[in-house]
């Protein structure tokens, strides 16, 4: 029986299925004559489970590191929030119910809150609040909170994993996991990409598939029950090849992007979400070098609010722990289309109304973003990129608006720190005046992918121009020698974030020119990064 499913982490597992046990929690709703005495067995409930998420802290922090680890610390926040506390305390003493009722319905009642809220981020918190609920009922019922038999490794199949069952499992005894729900946002998600175990969700399995023999393919999304001994041996000998590779570039991990002649480069991710993080640190990236911002908005059935927006930057600021986190702003139009913008119908788009012409042509969409992503700057070291330069005179609008932005900030006592500023070279115009250029920012990074059709006048969504899209062009390849050189002259540090820079075959003639960093997406840190420390300038 073959299944289908959504993979959260690459890697292929081959082992006996076993059933995620959960203990029911079945809530009985009765009458309580002694409410002081019901309220002092929920406080004390939530005590303990303050005490073991404590402890979850301390086993994750070993594991999987401090950024991984904070989703406990964050549960004990939640379970310190006072509109919480007072919602259970409130329904002991007025309805004389039972604590265990109280707490469940209170669980309930958040989550449908968090669940129903437009922000992606905030419904995700729909899934703590029953973890920190079910904790508490399962400590008042005197009971553990279920799990895994048997020594025997196994693929792990559940409805879903919340963090601090994830986190209890033993990862010795773990080959993968199965869930039927939960999202790659998750904090689940999160951590079994870090933990580096295949993991795949979606998957409507059936509970009497325990104790049988199975395939996840990680790679592919297949989930493969009873497999027929043909198959079997075909994916022992892919997952013997999966991990001499894998093997291979985990020895490069750790270890300096540095050339045989001495020469350092900074190698960083680029990445289209918060979920992503976990991905550029299970690669080693050094840092963000594209967070792709416009996810927020292509996500969202309305423009998302600063509130959205300064909690998904924050989040990958205080994930990346002081590494650089550079926020390209919103860079929709061509390819990228959002309704609620209610832009018009053009012949042209990839050269039309987009990026930085939106955001220039509608300053409070702007100052929305530009604010949230200031608001973050407070909590990791954020630079920001502006996309679709093409003259000194849009920098400097640029500069003003941050500046009264930055006012506005100060005004309201909210704390913020100066981030580096940089554009993007993507239009040929940006690199014929990059000596200009220089002087009005910190940093270059060239778009490749763009710089390459508008410099060889082809629209690389067409199909029928693959054959004449040439990223290697000599003109492609002297415009960005010339905008490092231009760069250097005029003070800036210059990267690639574009596909280019993940091309092995050019990392060479990229580090000859003298480019300072390449961005490129996590699957391939490693992969550069063995290109690197393999080249003699």
């Amino acid at each position: 029986m073959i299944l289908e499913g959504k993979s959260v982490f690459g890697g292929i597992a081959i082992g006996r299925l076993s059933v995620y046990q959960k203990k029911d929690k079945q809530v009985k709703r009765h009458k309580v004559e002694d409410t002081a005495a019901e309220v002092a067995r929920f406080t004390e409930a939530k005590e303990k489970a303050k005490k073991q998420l404590a402890q979850f802290y301390e086993k994750a922090l070993k594991e999987v590191g401090e950024v991984n680890a904070m989703i406990f610390e964050v549960h004990q926040m939640m379970l310190d929030d006072l509109d919480y506390i007072e919602s259970v305390v409130n329904m002991i003493e007025t309805q004389n119910i039972n604590a265990e009722f109280a707490v469940a319905t209170t669980g309930d009642n958040f989550s449908k809150m968090f669940a129903a809220m437009d922000d992606e981020y905030m419904r995700e918190r729909a899934a703590d609040v029953k973890d920190i609920s079910n904790r508490v009922i399962s400590i008042l019922h005197g009971a553990d909170n279920g799990g895994m038999t048997g020594d025997e490794p196994v693929i792990l199949l559940a409805e879903d994993l919340a963090p601090s069952e994830t986190v209890q499992l033993d990862k010795t005894k773990v080959l993968a996991f199965v869930t039927r729900y939960g999202s790659t946002n998750s904090h689940t998600a999160i951590l079994a990409r870090t933990m580096n175990i295949p993991a795949l969700i979606g998957v409507e399995f059936l509970k009497d598939v325990d104790g049988k023999y199975g395939i996840v393919d990680g790679y592919t999304g297949k989930f493969i029950i009873d497999p027929e001994e043909a198959v079997l041996s075909e994916y022992r000998v892919k997952k013997e090849e999966d991990e001499n590779k894998k093997r291979l570039l985990q020895e490069l991990k750790g270890k300096e992007n540095v050339t045989l002649d001495g020469t350092k480069i900074n190698l960083y991710a680029n990445i289209g979400s918060v979920a992503d993080v976990a991905s550029a640190l299970s690669n080693d990236a050094g840092g963000i070098g594209l967070f792709r911002s416009e996810f927020l908005y292509l996500e969202s059935g309305d423009y998302p609010t600063e509130e959205a927006q300064f909690a998904a930057y924050k989040a990958v600021a205080e994930n990346m722990a002081g590494r650089k986190v550079i926020i390209r702003t919103l860079d929709i139009g061509a390819d990228k289309q959002v309704d609620y913008f209610n832009m018009e119908k053009e012949e042209n788009p990839a050269m039309g109304y987009r990026a930085i012409r939106i955001c220039l042509d509608r300053p409070e969409i702007f100052k929305t973003q530009l604010r949230a992503i200031y608001r973050a700057s407070y909590y990791g070291t954020i630079s920001i990129m502006f996309p679709m330069i093409i003259s000194v005179k849009e920098v400097r609008r640029i500069k003003e608006i941050i500046a009264e932005v930055k006012q506005e900030l100060s005004a309201k006592k909210i704390p913020y720190k100066d981030c580096e500023i940089g554009i993007m070279i993507e239009t040929p115009a940006a690199a014929m005046i990059s000596d200009l250029l220089a002087e009005e920012v910190d940093f270059f990074s060239v778009g490749t992918n763009d710089l390459t059709q508008y410099t060889l006048a082809i629209d690389r969504q067409n199909p029928k121009l693959d054959d004449f899209y040439d990223a290697h062009h000599e003109a492609v390849l002297r415009m960005l020698k010339m905008v490092v050189e231009n760069g250097h002259k005029g003070g800036c540090w210059v990267g690639i974030c574009g596909e280019l820079g993940a091309d092995t075959s050019l990392t060479e003639t990229f580090l000859k020119m003298g480019f300072d960093e390449l961005s490129v997406s996590p699957s391939m840190i490693l992969k550069v990064r063995e290109a690197i420390r393999n080249t003699r300038l």
